[in-house]
């Protein structure tokens, strides 16, 4: 009995060290709990203030991310630009600011060009003139042509048997009629040498139907000088330059107009193709 009584005191006392181990484990788990939910408490109150800090942040965070956004939206655009678009960007600026500067120097380059333009102007007005002045010194000068007076020699020595008409008629013997007489007849024995009565150039030897035998020569101021009635032409050629008293020919009958007459030259001298009377010209 009292080993029974033994075992079940020594069962109850171990089942109460049980019950107080467990209480005591209960009571320990129970403050840890306990000490858990107060630790947790307080942990959430920081957590809720600092959540409230947190969501504050995040405003100023979303603030502070508008702001940014519109920097990094500019920056994400410079950022987002191609390397040519900010090459020409660049190049744009650059040009602008040369642009300004060209324009300060186009004002002093357009100022320092209108006093050149205008030194020029005047430089090249002078150089013209010098020009002109040296052209002109340069430049042949132009011979001016004074017109020679002629001085009309007889063609042969002899007195005048008929004279110049032609307002008025003389007689032709050979004719037997009243007649003009464009030129003067000199008298002369045959073979009488026959010269330039002035300088001059040939312009035809020819036989006349009326006076025969014929020289002409062309001068100066449109002067001709016509010899007839010659026996011979022999001193000359036809374009031979003569000179004053250079022999032509020689004194002939050649003249059928004037066959009747003795030997004699009959002389004409015509201005400008038309006959004159050669005792106004013959010195």
């Amino acid at each position: 009995m009292r080993r029974e009584s033994r075992r079940k005191i020594q069962k109850s006392k171990s089942t109460l060290e049980n019950m107080i181990l467990y209480i005591g484990s209960a009571v320990v788990i129970l403050i840890v709990i306990m000490a858990a939910i107060f630790m947790y408490g307080k942990n959430s109150n920081k957590d809720m203030k600092n959540g409230s800090m947190d969501l504050e942040k995040i405003a100023n965070i979303d603030k502070n991310d508008t702001n940014s956004a519109n920097t990094t939206q500019s920056a994400s655009t410079d950022i987002g630009k191609t390397v040519e678009e900010s090459k020409n960007e660049i190049i744009n600026n650059q040009n602008q600011v040369s642009t300004k500067s060209e324009n300060k120097t186009d004002n002093t380059t357009s100022t320092n060009v209108k006093s050149n333009n205008t030194t020029s102007t005047n430089k090249s007005t002078t150089s013209v003139k010098s020009n002109s002045v040296n052209t002109s010194s340069n430049e042949p000068k132009q011979k001016t042509t004074v017109a020679k007076e002629l001085s009309f020699q007889k063609p042969v020595d002899g007195d005048i048997v008929r004279e110049y008409a032609k307002d008025n008629l003389i007689y032709s013997a050979t004719l037997d009629e009243w007649t003009t007489h464009m030129g003067i007849d000199i008298k002369a024995e045959k073979t009488t040498v026959v010269k330039a009565a002035e300088e001059g150039t040939v312009k035809s030897i020819k036989n006349d139907p009326r006076y025969g035998l014929t020289i002409v020569i062309e001068h100066e101021n449109n002067f001709q000088t016509v010899y007839s009635n010659l026996l011979t032409s022999e001193f000359v050629v036809e374009g031979e330059k003569v000179e004053k008293g250079q022999s032509l020919g020689t004194v002939g009958n050649t003249a059928v107009f004037e066959i009747a007459d003795e030997p004699h030259l009959h002389f004409e001298i015509l201005k400008d193709s038309l006959p004159v009377d050669p005792n106004i010209y013959i010195k």
